[in-house]
């Protein structure tokens, strides 16, 4: 329980409830992810036999946006949309700065 507070009082948020949530929402995202992976890549034709680099290519440009929607995706399903929303509003300024210095 005492990781459970931590994590309330880090993420600022009511209760244990939310705290739970959010866990299930990161739980679900990454489940997902690893299921919609292979389907992806057997759609824009990525085997085993495609190199190193494409598919890493791939990886960032196809997995790392759908984590990122099926996050705000789930987190609207189980009532916690503006959490997540409201880390993305704070992350991504600060990556966009960093990729123009």
């Amino acid at each position: 329980m005492k990781y459970l507070k931590k994590l309330q009082m880090r993420w600022k948020v009511e209760d244990i409830q939310q705290v739970l949530l959010i866990l299930v929402v990161f739980s679900l995202t990454g489940s997902s992810v690893v299921l919609i992976r292979p389907v992806i890549f057997h759609w824009v034709g990525v085997t085993a036999e495609t190199s190193t680099l494409t598919r890493w290519l791939w990886y960032i440009g196809f997995i790392i946006p759908t984590y990122q929607l099926l996050l705000l995706g789930y987190g609207w399903l189980f009532g916690q949309f503006h959490f997540f929303a409201r880390r993305y509003q704070k992350i991504l300024p600060s990556r966009i700065a960093s990729a123009y210095k």
